[in-house]
């Protein structure tokens, strides 16, 4: 029998716990279908008014976009100090579209690609749906549980 005494019990984020989790980070990881397959991209994100932007250039996750297609971006975090962990996804339709209005700027400037040149398409996914969870991690959990070296990379 197992003893389930130290696994961490998910606590449902509301929508809006959500939004201000997604507001605290800057990085997901975007799922599309492409060439009938999912695929998974590191993308960095901004909120913008009950949405999300980033950007792209041409290539598969763009072609994706413009099939029409639903996406999924999810983004997480891990503090080990605080044994806190939380993971948000949003699922919803993304489209081409242009930063308007007062805070043009500021999400040119968050979204600076990383490659430095070549991601000139700005995407808005616009959501369907917004979840996430939030997880405590008990001291005995984190000191019980083996870690390898990567699971272990992640925590610092």
């Amino acid at each position: 029998m197992t003893d389930k005494s130290n696994v961490p019990v998910p606590e449902i984020l509301a929508p809006e716990e959500c939004w201000d989790l997604l507001g605290q980070t800057g990085v997901g990881r975007l799922a599309v279908i492409a060439d009938g397959h999912p695929d998974v991209f590191p993308v960095n994100f901004k909120v913008d008014g009950g949405t999300l932007v980033f950007r792209t250039g041409a290539g598969t996750k763009q072609q994706a976009i413009q099939s029409d297609a639903t996406v999924a971006l999810e983004a997480d975090a891990v503090s080990s100090q605080f044994g806190l962990a939380w993971s948000v996804v949003v699922k919803g339709k993304a489209a081409e579209t242009t930063p308007t209005g007062p805070d043009l700027d500021d999400i040119r400037r968050a979204l600076f690609p990383w490659q430095g040149v070549g991601q000139e398409h700005f995407i808005r996914i616009t959501p369907e749906s917004v979840t996430g969870r939030r997880f405590t991690m008990n001291a005995p959990l984190l000191w019980q549980a083996p870690l390898d070296e990567a699971t272990r990379a992640g925590l610092e």
